[in-house]
């Protein structure tokens, strides 16, 4: 039950995903600070479905997707 509940969330966030825009018309994905964001959430998740630590699984994915920006993984990222 806790797997489909996950799967589910995860495919309603990328499902809404494409919807977000900042005041600058850049996506939000598209951001260092939004993919840091996202990068939180879904490390936290992770961590919460595999039985670890959610605060450091939320740390470890922050710190990936706010430097995902600088590796040129996903598309650029604007300002």
């Amino acid at each position: 039950m806790r797997g489909t509940s996950l799967l589910l969330a995860l495919v309603a966030a990328s499902a809404l995903a494409g919807c977000m825009e900042t005041q600058s018309g850049a996506p939000v994905l598209q951001t260092q600070g939004g993919r840091a964001l996202a990068g939180a959430a879904a490390g936290a998740i992770i961590a919460d479905a595999t039985d670890s630590n959610a605060i450091a699984g939320a740390a470890i994915g922050a710190l990936a997707g706010g430097a995902s920006c600088n590796v040129g993984v996903g598309g650029p990222c604007y300002r």
